[in-house]
């Protein structure tokens, strides 16, 4: 915006030297420091005030777009009347899920939990094998 060269610095540099004077040239920095440091700030609180106008309008381009295009595409596909035919137990997934039918015990050493309380693999108490399946009642 504005070009200064060095050598244009040191001129007023030396102006100020010689009209201000050595005694009150600090202070007359510092003073010059403030008011360009809230110039700044006025700059920037306007670019920031700016900005989010800019935004606000872009956001407000978008959605009237993506209405537009909501409702484009809600013609083209229309839902239908009495919605979605979902049974509710397809719906949960967890009622699909198998209950054991007996308590469930856990073993020590055995992993999981088994239903019945006894693995399929242990042997019966009185020292017969187990059956290859463990029935469950209905």
């Amino acid at each position: 915006m504005f070009d200064f060269a060095w050598s244009e610095m040191l001129l007023c540099a030396a102006v100020a030297l010689i009209v201000i004077g050595p005694k009150e040239l600090p202070q007359t920095m510092r003073t010059v420091g403030r008011w360009v440091g809230k110039a700044r700030g006025v700059a920037r609180h306007f670019r920031s005030g700016f900005d989010a106008m800019v935004r606000e309008a872009e956001l407000e381009e978008m959605e009237k777009r993506w209405r537009q295009e909501n409702e484009r595409i809600m013609r083209e596909h229309p839902a239908p009347a009495d919605g979605p035919d979902i049974p509710a137990q397809a719906a949960d997934p967890v009622a699909d899920t198998p209950v054991a039918d007996g308590p469930v015990v856990d073993q020590p050493g055995a992993g999981a939990p088994v239903a019945g309380g006894v693995p399929p693999s242990a042997p019966a108490a009185d020292g017969a094998e187990a059956p290859a399946e463990v029935q469950h009642k209905p």
